[in-house]
């Protein structure tokens, strides 16, 4: 598979609608039932643009990469942000598949999703972003259990986060890197200096490590890195 290249955009916008075109062109192929998204600052005028955007929606089942282990009627939740943001207009006819159930922890939740997530398996098109510690989904660096979660041959899907590296520090669930390489297409939609730099020295240096590298150097998916400023 072909090393990922880094499109530059001029602005924010212009990256959120060539995400929204590459997402929906993925969902429009024969055979896509299977979306992923994220949360946080950047995705929220992807899905502004996506939700507008013809597809099969009603045949599309959203799930999230990850999500805060908090009510989703708080505006902590991923869940929130995908239903208010993305699940609108044409999207509205999509079923949301979450994450955040009735277990008793975040673990018991995972576990309980991956039955549900395999069976969307694999996904149409893989939505994700990176903060600046390089952290991708919910797996952040030297979290306990993060080397079998970026393994893309590791035993699980979905797993339970008990405290996130940054802020706010909720426990979370997380999909693995087996389950977000199973795709037919990832787009990792950055913005800024700072995460352009570290998506540039996974690139070019083997021996640096943060866990979006696990993304960036697996061969299942293509990878489509897009950045503005």
């Amino acid at each position: 598979m072909n090393r990922p290249e880094i499109r530059v955009f001029p602005d924010r916008l212009a990256a959120a609608d060539a995400a929204s075109l590459q997402i929906a062109q993925g969902l429009r192929a024969e055979g896509a039932r299977s979306l992923v998204v994220t949360g946080g600052a950047s995705p929220g005028p992807v899905y502004d643009s996506l939700s507008r955007l013809e597809a099969p929606w009603e045949r599309i089942t959203v799930t999230l990469s990850d999500d805060r282990w908090v009510d989703a009627s708080r505006p902590e939740s991923n869940e929130r942000l995908v239903r208010e943001r993305l699940l609108v207009n044409h999207a509205a006819r999509a079923r949301l598949l979450p994450l955040k159930g009735s277990g008793a922890t975040p673990e018991d939740d995972a576990l309980a999703a991956e039955p549900s997530i395999a069976a969307l398996m694999p996904f149409a098109a893989v939505l994700l972003g990176m903060g600046e510690d390089g952290h991708i989904a919910s797996l952040f660096p030297g979290a306990s259990g993060i080397a079998e979660a970026l393994d893309p041959d590791g035993p699980r899907l979905c797993v339970g986060v008990a405290m996130s590296g940054i802020e706010p520090y909720l426990p979370r669930i997380s999909l693995t890197v087996r389950a977000l390489s199973a795709t037919t297409g990832l787009v990792l939609l950055i913005t800024g200096a700072a995460k352009r730099s570290i998506a540039e020295r996974v690139l070019a240096d083997p021996s640096y490590d943060p866990p979006v590298a696990a993304i960036l150097r697996q061969n299942r998916a293509p990878v489509s890195i897009l950045w503005a400023p």
